[in-house]
C-alpha cells in the first residue's frame, strides 16, 4: 500500500473557546481532508495541545502559503506556539551505542521491516562490538573511543559527523555515555535516551542491581528526552515486567533487557510521526 501524503500539524497555546473550530475550519477552507485530530487540556496549566493530520493531496495551500496563511488566520489569534511537519519527509536518524545490542538489532530490523520511517544515517559507538550489525544493516559505522581525557574531542568528532549528515534525531541505543550540557543544546528534544529503570526509581548506572537489592515486584524500562540533568528528562514511554523472589539477578537482566527495546521502539516510532509535544517537563503523547 502506497504511503499518503500527509501534513502534520502540531500545537500548545492556553485554552480558549473556538481553538478547534479555529483550526478545523481553516483547513476545511482551504480543501484539507482530515484524518485524524487529537487534543488534550492540561487542567493545572491551562495549556490545550492538538495534534492534527490531513491528506494533502487536493489541499489550496503550498508549504510557505500554509505557514503564512495559518499563523495570520488563526495562530496569532490564539497565542500559539505551532510548526508543521510532513510525513514524507524523513528524518535524518543516528544510532549510539555501547556494548550492550540488543535495542540496536531490534531498531535496525523494525526499520528494515517498514515500522519505522525514517533514514537512518550512521551507526555511532565508544566500542567496536555493534561494526558487524551496522555492516549487515549496510549502515556506515563510526569508533569513537572515549576516554576520561579525551571526552571532549571524542563529542567534537561525533558532532561533526552529526552535523555532516544533517541528523535530525539521535537515538542512545544502550549508549553508556553521559553526555555534556554543550552536547544536549545542539540538540533539544532531539536526544531520547533508554534508561534500564522505571524512572524517577534506580537511576544511574546498575539499576537492575539496584532493584535485585530491594526486592522489587516490578522493573521496567524508561525512554525518554535527554537533558543536562542525568536520567530526568521529559519521559516519552515506558515498559514494566513483573518479576518475583525466583528471579535472580540475571534473569531481571534478561526480562528487562525486553522492556528496553519496546520502550525505546515505540518512543522513536512515536517521535518519527510527530506524536509527542513536549509540556513543561512532561511529554503529552498523541497515540
Amino acid at each position: 500500500m502506497a504511503e499518503r501524503d500527509t501534513a502534520i500539524l502540531l500545537i500548545r497555546c492556553p485554552d480558549a473557546k473556538g481553538l478547534v473550530a479555529g483550526v478545523s475550519g481553516f483547513l476545511y477552507e482551504h480543501g484539507a481532508n482530515i484524518l485524524s485530530t487529537d487534543e488534550h487540556r492540561d487542567d493545572e496549566s491551562g495549556q490545550f495541545l492538538m495534534r492534527v493530520e490531513w491528506d494533502l493531496e487536493g489541499f489550496g495551500l503550498g508549504r510557505e502559503e500554509f505557514a503564512r496563511a495559518f499563523d495570520g488566520a488563526v495562530a496569532r489569534r490564539f497565542g500559539m506556539q505551532w510548526r508543521v511537519a510532513y510525513s514524507r519527509e524523513r528524518m535524518r536518524v543516528a544510532l549510539f551505542v555501547s556494548k550492550y545490542l540488543h535495542c540496536l538489532s531490534d531498531l535496525l530490523h523494525r526499520h528494515r521491516e517498514g515500522e519505522l520511517r525514517a533514514d537512518i544515517r550512521m551507526v555511532v559507538s565508544n566500542h567496536e562490538d555493534a561494526a558487524a550489525m551496522a555492516g549487515f544493516y549496510g549502515l556506515p559505522f563510526h569508533h569513537v573511543p572515549v576516554t576520561p581525557e579525551g571526552k571532549r574531542d571524542a563529542e567534537r568528532r561525533q558532532l561533526e559527523l552529526l552535523e555532516a549528515e544533517r541528523i535530525d534525531l539521535v537515538v542512545l541505543a544502550r549508549y553508556m555515555q553521559v553526555l555534556s550540557p554543550e552536547f544536549v543544546e545542539r540538540y533539544p528534544a532531539r536526544i531520547i535516551n533508554v534508561h534500564h529503570s522505571f524512572l524517577p526509581a534506580f537511576s544511574g548506572a546498575r539499576p537492575y542491581h539496584a532493584a535485585f537489592e530491594r526486592g522489587v515486584k516490578l522493573i521496567g524500562a524508561t525512554a525518554h528526552y535527554v537533558t543536562d540533568v542525568l536520567d530526568d528528562g521529559p519521559i516519552i514511554e515506558q515498559e514494566v515486567v513483573r518479576v518475583s523472589h525466583r528471579d535472580q539477578l540475571a534473569d531481571m537482566i534478561e526480562k528487562g533487557r525486553d522492556a528496553e527495546r519496546l520502550a525505546l521502539a515505540r518512543a522513536v516510532r512515536w517521535h518519527l510521526e510527530h506524536r509527542v509535544l513536549l509540556d513543561g517537563r512532561r511529554t503529552v503523547v498523541f497515540v
